[in-house]
């Protein structure tokens, strides 16, 4: 007797493709390609070094906010101790135009090395700077390319008032191919009038900024070992 023929199973269904969009980004460790050279590496540490340095001066906010102010804004450059400078150039502790230029060569420091990764990793260093490849990092590296082309002096000029990260612009257009004596130039321009503005609403606050400035030298030290302290921990919890 003939056993009954047992009907095929169906084949599967065809798995329907994970569109780009909602594909995991691929991480990117370096922004170069291959084997870095010497100078990929130096330059890498530069950068990690501008993002370290502001985390390591803070302590010194609370500690020369109302003692030193002057040599407070010249090292560190932050906005806090520019309005501070403005507001006691305002009750005639300081100079008004040492408000405005002592915090430019701190703010300035780094801009070159910015505009020297986009000269020499091109759109390498944006994949890196954006977290990663992918569809949404593609997009805004070509609206980038858009902007530096058709606004790229004036863009870095406004590079303190823009809503887009001052390294990327400072990046595109060294990717772009302007001159780094240009870029200074445009650079200075543009930190020297974040600075004036910056000097003049510290000038228009007056005392109050400078009565805020006193209370942070009271208690702000312990806010800033906190504030170190947790960061401290963050980055340990994420290395784990």
């Amino acid at each position: 007797m003939t056993p009954p023929l047992v009907p095929e199973p169906p084949p599967p269904a065809p798995t329907a493709p994970v569109p780009d969009a909602d594909r995991p980004r691929t991480p990117t460790p370096l922004p170069w390609t291959g084997r870095g050279e010497r100078v990929d590496k130096v330059l890498l540490g530069l950068i990690a070094l501008s993002g370290l340095l502001p985390l390591v001066l803070l302590p010194l906010i609370p500690a020369l906010v109302s003692s030193h102010p002057a040599l407070l804004e010249f090292v560190r450059g932050s906005t806090a101790s520019i309005i501070n400078m403005g507001a006691r150039a305002r009750i005639g502790e300081a100079s008004i135009v040492a408000a405005v230029l002592l915090g430019i060569p701190s703010l300035m420091m780094f801009d070159w090395v910015y505009w020297w990764a986009g000269r020499r990793w091109g759109d390498g260093v944006f994949v890196w700077l954006l977290g990663g490849d992918g569809p949404k990092t593609d997009q805004r590296i070509a609206r980038l390319h858009r902007a530096e082309a058709r606004f790229g002096p004036f863009a870095v000029v406004l590079a303190y008032i823009l809503p887009v990260p001052s390294a990327l612009i400072y990046a595109a257009v060294g990717e772009g191919g302007m001159r780094l004596g240009f870029f200074l130039a445009l650079d200075l321009l543009g930190t020297l009038l974040w600075t004036a503005l910056l000097s003049g609403a510290g000038y228009a606050f007056g005392h109050d900024a400078v009565n805020v400035a006193h209370a942070v030298a009271r208690y702000g030290l312990w806010a800033t070992l906190i504030l170190v302290a947790f960061v401290f921990l963050r980055v340990r919890a994420r290395g784990r």
